[in-house]
């Protein structure tokens, strides 16, 4: 008994913690295995710990997502594991992570049947967080937003964590404040195998796909490789709104002698899509909510009218090495993304089909009005990561350096003359430069402690050159560098093998978008403070082979926010002024016995703008999950329901959405047929949305009438996919 008490004895920095939260939560309710080079990958990287889970009849092992004892702000890592056995195969990295606590997601067209229209965390809309794959950072230069159908499918990805919050100093990214959402790929395997995929279901949908891993190969070094392809076509729920996808990827890892690692890696993928812009409330009314685009050739909803095609790739070179008493990790990379796109001026508004604006001008009568566009972007850059123990703790030294070159086009067009050129909206090449560097030294201390004082020095460099800039229509030759120092603070405590509770204080910062430069006499005057934050958090995590448990409490003071409202299919942004987040987060799975576990998570989050006490666009005011996991012997299977709490479209209260509620049931067996050649076949059957609720979700925008006609999305209705996986 005495040690029983011993364990849960609670330390000043655990009482501090838990009383706080325990206030608070009472106020508001009224991993990938990689060398061991610390922070190699991000602070969001999951513990190697939950990459070895043996025995998946443990919390741990069917947790959907769970904390880690050795973060030091609010995390949740999703683990392969739920990949596999509960999401569609389809899926994309933003409908796996909606499932962790303070992330909303929506998926109108069916899971990764079209890109994420509003994803956020606590309230941050993309563009405000980061996002990094195998610990590079990547986005869109113009306004660090992110395209979830494209560089990655799920088969690539082997974990991800959500980090909600800023991260400590090595936290690299464009927009580190509002959190990371940190994927790692797949490790490949030390025993040669080679699978095939296949997978039908709803809409029309299917997938197949086939990997190989050649194993360790001793003849080349020990040096192993992973080769995937997937393909998938969809009709999509929404009518009109098709897509073909395709995605190839590589990796290989060849030991260098007995401290070094080289990684070699790549990802292409190739995207054809019937893009929908969200429906009036009358047309989901008179059509249905599963009504996207049109069958009439004489509307600017018309489904051949709107059309994107996306082709991106990833790369990197990595090398893991240990050079004297330093452990060296660096990252060359290169990513692109090319989008020629296709649309009606404002496609499902009541803007007449030959217009393209309320007063014109008009195109001849059977003609419709049409945009067609450019955005491509090519970036370089490095990640270097270096550790070494000195002293009673642990010294941490690194640099993040990102060029990215940019070219976007619009033009008005004929669509019915096959997007005929009528007259040109904008032509702009821009750049973006980026360097960061770092260094913290994790200070041990007695008693379990470690204090990690660091700081991170960011430099953004943007450079416009255009013939015809975006918004004001004139020529423009300008650049702009912003900088700032951004201190962190950690304290973490290891109570026991089992419980740990941490403190953290981490200075935020995002450098304006490249539509601040879109304005007539651009002067360095004329540009906007960067936007800001001051983050403080406190939280603690249990781990057992029976239960695993998080908590935390995060209060972010914003200076400068920037809320963006979509007209026409054209975004616009404004300064919101000072606003306050603040929450609290719990997460937790139980496993019951008899391979059952019992999951949930539930949040109460504030959002709000300190001059008017509204609430930011976006920002659920709570987001809940629950749900029942099996996981015995061939039999798999999970039942999740995932609450999203009232938001609102945008500023001053405005479009409200009520809260809603989506359940998915996921089941899968596997058996060993009596082929030699055959070594299992897994058989899965997933339903998305069981219940059927088919109600608004989501807010797109207004449309370029003259009304400014509100645009929603709304649930894709229940889906059912079958899968079958055949293992060689």
């Amino acid at each position: 008994m005495q040690q029983l008490l011993s364990q849960f004895r609670m330390r000043p920095l655990t009482q501090f913690v838990l009383a706080t939260l325990c206030t608070s939560g009472a106020q508001l309710s009224h991993a990938q295995e990689v060398t061991d080079l610390g922070s190699v990958q991000s602070t969001a990287t999951a513990s190697a710990a939950l990459s070895a889970i043996k025995n998946v009849q443990t919390a741990p092992a069917q947790a959907p997502t769970q904390g880690s004892l050795t973060a030091t702000e609010p995390q949740s890592t999703i683990s392969e594991h739920y990949i596999k056995n509960s999401t569609a195969p389809t899926s994309n990295y933003t409908d796996i992570m909606n499932i962790a606590p303070s992330v909303s997601s929506i998926s109108p067209n069916g899971p990764g049947l079209m890109e994420s229209p509003t994803v956020s965390i606590r309230g941050f809309q993309d563009g405000q967080y980061n996002v990094t794959f195998d610990g590079i950072p990547f986005g869109d230069a113009n306004n660090f937003t992110h395209h979830s159908t494209s560089f990655f499918s799920s088969q690539v990805i082997h974990n991800i964590t959500v980090d909600r919050g800023p991260g400590d100093a090595s936290q690299i990214g464009y927009a580190t404040f509002g959190g990371t959402v940190a994927m790692t790929s797949l490790i490949p395997s030390m025993t040669a195998s080679a699978s095939l995929l296949g997978t039908y279901g709803s809409f029309n949908t299917w997938l197949a796909g086939a990997e190989l891993n050649t194993g360790d190969l001793q003849q080349l070094g020990d040096a192993r490789a992973t080769f995937g392809y997937t393909q998938s076509h969809s009709d999509g729920y929404l009518t009109g709104a098709a897509q073909r996808r395709q995605n190839a990827y590589f990796k290989f890892e060849k030991p260098l002698g007995d401290n070094t690692v080289l990684t070699l890696f790549t990802s292409v993928n190739k995207i054809h899509q019937n893009t929908p812009f969200g429906s009036s409330a009358e047309q989901i009314a008179e059509f249905g909510p599963n009504y996207g685009l049109s069958s009439n050739p004489l509307s600017q909803a018309y489904a051949g009218f709107n059309v994107d095609d996306v082709d991106t790739d990833f790369e990197y070179i990595g090398v893991q090495t240990r050079l004297a008493q330093w452990e060296i990790d660096n990252k060359l990379y290169t990513y692109g993304y090319y989008h020629t796109g296709f649309q009606g001026v404002s496609p499902n508004s009541s803007l007449p089909y030959n217009a393209f604006g309320p007063k014109g001008p008009f195109l001849p009568e059977g003609n419709v009005a049409g945009q067609e566009q450019v955005n491509n972007y090519r970036a370089w850059g490095d990640v270097l990561r270096t550790q070494r123990e000195i002293g009673p703790g642990t010294l941490e030294m690194g640099a993040w350096f990102n060029y990215q070159t940019n070219l976007r086009s619009r033009f008005n067009a004929n669509a019915t003359q096959n997007f005929a050129f009528v007259s040109p909206l904008f032509s702009m090449n821009d750049t973006l430069a980026t360097f960061q560097p770092y260094i913290q030294y994790a200070w041990k201390l007695p008693y379990g402690f470690t204090v990690t004082p660091g700081v991170k020095y960011v430099v953004f460099r943007r450079d416009l050159y255009a013939s015809l800039n975006q918004g004001s229509g004139l020529p423009a030759d300008f650049g702009q560098t912003w900088t700032k120092v951004l201190p962190s603070v950690q304290i973490h405590e290891t109570i026991n093998p089992h419980w740990s509770a941490y403190a953290q204080y981490a200075k935020g910062f995002l450098a304006p978008n490249l539509n601040t430069f879109q304005i007539p006499n651009l002067t360095s005057s004329s540009q906007p403070d960067p936007q800001e934050t001051d983050n403080y958090q406190i939280g603690t995590t249990y781990t057992t082979d029976r239960l695993t448990l998080a908590a935390d409490l995060y209060y972010i003071k914003f200076a400068n926010e920037v809320t963006s409202t979509n007209i026409g299919g054209n975004t616009f942004f404004s300064n919101a002024g000072a606003a306050t987040y603040k929450g609290v987060e719990t997460e937790a799975t139980y496993y019951a016995g008899l391979g059952f576990s019992v999951y949930g998570n539930l949040t109460f989050n504030s959002a709000k703008q300190n001059s008017n006490n509204s609430w930011m666009p976006f920002t659920p005011n709570r987001t809940a999950a629950a749900g029942l996991l099996y996981e015995r012997g061939p039999l798999t299977g999970s039942f999740i329901t995932k609450f999203i709490g009232r938001q609102y479209g945008t500023t001053g209260n405005q479009i409200p959405i009520g809260g809603f509620a989506q359940s998915d049931l996921a089941i899968g067996y596997t058996f060993r047929p009596a082929s030699s050649m055959v070594h299992d076949v897994r058989l899965g059957l997933q339903i998305d949305n069981i219940f059927n609720r088919t109600g608004i979700d989501g807010f797109f925008g207004f449309g370029a009438d003259a009304e400014k006609t509100p645009l929603y999305w709304t649930q894709a209705g229940r889906s059912v996919f079958g899968t079958v996986q055949v293992d060689f």
